[in-house]
């Protein structure tokens, strides 16, 4: 039996020399947490965090042809991004089902960087290439590329001060090439916590480095490191959804509610049809946001019971340190998805009663 191999970004060490609590994600050896996922939370929405997300995979799309392969194979309107601007789409399977969810880059005219999840990517790039009618290049660089998450209230003005004015004028999901301690990167206003907060591409040797000089620069503002725990506490409260959780190839994009990122463009892409009806007639399920009434926490692939018939399953599940309750995520048949519903959830052989509300539970607060 041939054991997987087991990743390490380039702060592997350094996360251990901060003593942060080191888990497997996706393959990867990462750090969940340096002091407790509650208190790095708040750091986050108070102050700011920085986020090792080397883990991360960049698949880059180029060509005279790039675009049209790319309109092909992903549910959102590749024609409608210029170059500097970001979209948040998918890859879908014939059935609608979501491959992955993932961030589209437009470098220029002929040129697009795809950001895609850690689990994924070697499985993204073999679809891309299994469709590559028309020779573009593509490349995966993600052992060649670093990414830095800098999230939170002071993100923006400590960059500001590192990086210069353009800073200051950069959008949500726009991005820049500029210099950062001297070195070349790419920043982009994105980010997976709710907060104003910047994702930073650089060459993968130079992560230690930045790393280092953005945590030293940004102690005055109270910047800290912070872990996947954290991320998914603070994504969760965002009402992002997780791939694995409430996206899979058994789950379309309309019925994790984000019917507003598929395409009705007149070419062709995989899965449209499929997309397209759902957008227009419905779905039996739908991804809804939950609150809990009685004290327990619920976790992912909890049942979820009404009026003693199963009608769905718990995605995602956690306490929410800014809100100081226990809140989650749920795909349930579409006809309980009425804010203000009460659900009942099984949790440890026990059912204890929940509400459906609105997400997100938390606002972007970009």
């Amino acid at each position: 039996m041939i054991e997987k191999e087991i990743k390490k970004t380039p702060l592997f060490e350094t996360h251990k020399t901060m003593n942060a609590k080191i888990v497997d994600f996706s393959g990867w050896q990462m750090p969940v947490q340096y002091t407790t996922i509650i208190e790095e939370h708040l750091n986050t929405r108070n102050a700011g965090s920085l986020f090792d997300i080397c883990h991360m995979g960049e698949i880059m799309v180029s060509g005279a042809n790039a675009g049209s392969l790319l309109q092909y194979l992903l549910v959102g309107d590749v024609s409608s991004l210029a170059p500097g601007k970001i979209m948040y789409t998918f890859l879908c399977n014939e059935q609608g089902g979501t491959l992955d969810d993932l961030l589209i880059y437009m470098i220029s005219d002929n040129e697009y960087m795809l950001v895609v999840n850690a689990g994924t990517t070697d499985t993204d790039l073999a679809w891309i290439m299994d469709h590559n009618r028309d020779d573009v290049k593509v490349q995966d660089i993600s052992n060649k590329r670093g990414k830095l998450d800098l999230q939170g209230p002071v993100a923006r003005k400590l960059l500001h001060k590192l990086c210069g004015n353009r800073i200051m004028e950069l959008k949500r999901l726009r991005f820049i090439q500029t210099e950062l301690f001297e070195k070349t990167v790419l920043i982009s206003c994105s980010g997976y916590t709710g907060e104003d907060g910047f994702e930073i591409f650089c060459k993968l040797d130079e992560v230690i480095v930045l790393w280092d000089a953005i945590l030293d620069a940004g102690s005055f503002v109270d910047v800290r490191p912070a872990g996947l725990g954290a991320r998914n506490t603070l994504r969760l409260e965002a009402g992002y959804c997780l791939y694995g959780h409430e996206l899979s190839g058994e789950i379309t994009p309309v019925e994790a509610s984000l019917g507003w990122a598929v395409s009705e463009v007149e070419d062709d892409y995989i899965g449209k049809k499929v997309l397209l009806k759902q957008k227009s007639v419905g779905t039996e399920k739908k991804l809804a946001a939950f609150e809990m009434v009685d004290r327990g926490i619920a976790r992912e692939q909890c049942e979820i019971m009404c009026n003693g018939k199963r009608i769905g399953v718990v995605t995602s599940g956690s306490y929410s340190p800014t809100f100081r309750k226990p809140i989650g995520l749920c795909l349930i048949k579409s006809e309980f998805v009425k804010t203000g519903n009460n659900i009942d959830i099984i949790i440890r052989e026990k059912l204890q009663r929940a509400r459906i509300v609105k997400k997100p539970f938390y606002e972007y607060k970009g």
